[in-house]
């Protein structure tokens, strides 16, 4: 190791630029004056003094100051490593008693063999669902997650529900799938099941393993993030378009926070249809920068393609336009990457009537003309042409 790495060590345990300059002078002596080392390390000789006091305290070095001239000398290595490792160990005890370990996702795959387990396991990821549940699912099997379906939507979980093997025209059906999602939509062709619950846990299994026992198919469960997004764009690139909307939920009343940037985004598409006037408090960070920022505003336009009609230019796409004091933005949940925001929280809240004060006229060359003066102009205009209409 050159003295440039070690003396960047050094540096790790407190050492100064000097002190590492003199203690490595001391190393290639042994042991030398104090003059010796001023000469060689290019510092004054108190300094070195003064140096050679702090590093003894450290157990570096020892300063024969009984002696004349007083000389200092450096300890061994392994005496200098073992006071160090001493020191570290010393800490041990007040850093795992602070220590507050996060916990860690876990990362599971598991290929399941049978058709109970994989509607199991289909009425578990529902059930324990917090923030979002999307799927597909055969209407044979719809009783089997039913009732965890209808809890979900109760307690506030956005259910995106593709229900398939349905005519969608057939009499009843709207009655029927009522309640079972936020949005429910239904395909007559049969499809995967597929699911995927709070953006980290996903069920993927074949057509023919859903609709009969014994097929000899395997369907998969994993819970990962990474993978999670694929499932979820799949669902709405391949089948969500396709599927005819037969069922749509009230909006919930407001105010609302959401983690979960879809359902802010289909409240906020609720609301705005039902012509409610809605503002944004969104907590994240500028698209391409870290630093944590919030933007409040009244929320002008929804871009989305949950719930029908849909204006999104691409199926993943589902984004707020927020007007605030400074302009317009576009804001975008995780990962959004052609919006001006990432949001990790939306707050949504009814307007006030402050929100929504007439703004100033933008002066021209010949001033600045305010929204009462526009209105007054216009009345004075009035009146007069009706004078003039009286009087022919």
């Amino acid at each position: 190791m050159d003295d440039p790495a070690l003396g960047d060590l050094l540096r790790q345990f407190g050492l100064s630029e000097k002190e590492v300059d003199t203690y490595l002078v001391l190393l290639e002596h042994g042991e030398a004056k104090a003059s010796t080392v001023a000469e060689d390390a290019g510092v004054s000789k108190r300094y070195v003094y003064s140096i050679s006091e702090k590093l003894e305290e450290r157990g570096f070095v020892s300063v024969n100051d009984h002696v004349v001239p007083t000389t200092i000398r450096a300890n061994p290595p392994e005496e200098v490593i073992a006071t160090l490792t001493e020191s570290v160990e010393r800490m041990r005890p007040a850093l795992e008693a602070r220590y507050s370990q996060a916990p860690q996702p876990t990362e599971e795959f598991e290929v399941i063999k049978s058709r109970v387990t994989v509607l199991k396991r289909a009425s578990q990821l529902v059930a324990e669902a917090e923030e979002e549940v999307v799927l597909s699912l055969p209407f044979a099997q719809l009783p089997e997650v039913a009732e965890e379906l209808r809890a979900a939507v109760d307690r506030g979980v956005l259910v995106l529900l593709v229900v398939t093997g349905v005519d969608p025209e057939a009499g009843g059906v709207a009655d029927e799938l009522a309640g079972l999602g936020s949005v429910v939509r239904v395909w007559r062709a049969p499809t995967p099941t597929m699911i995927t619950a709070d953006r980290t846990r996903s069920l993927l299994a074949p057509t023919a393993m859903v609709a009969r026992s014994n097929s000899g198919k395997q369907a998969i469960s994993f819970t990962q993030a990474q993978l999670a997004p694929v499932m979820v764009g799949s669902f709405f690139g391949n089948y969500w378009p396709t599927a005819e909307e037969v069922a749509v939920a009230d909006p919930r009343p407001l105010p609302g926070t959401y983690r979960d940037f879809r359902h802010a985004v289909f409240q906020a598409t609720r609301c705005l249809r039902a012509d409610r006037d809605l503002v944004a408090t969104v907590r994240g960070h500028v698209v391409g920068d870290g630093e944590p920022s919030t933007l409040h505003g009244r929320v002008v336009e929804v871009r989305q393609g949950l719930v029908e009609p849909v204006n999104n230019h691409f199926p993943v796409e589902n984004a707020l336009v927020v007007e605030t004091d400074e302009g317009r933005f576009t804001v975008g949940g995780k990962g959004a990457f052609v919006e001006d925001f990432e949001a990790d929280e939306v707050t949504l809240d009814r307007a006030a009537d402050a929100d929504f004060a007439v703004p100033a006229v933008e002066a021209d060359d010949a001033g600045a003309t305010d929204a009462t003066d526009a209105t007054d102009a216009t009345d004075a205009t009035d009146a007069t042409d009706a004078t003039d209409a009286t009087d022919d």
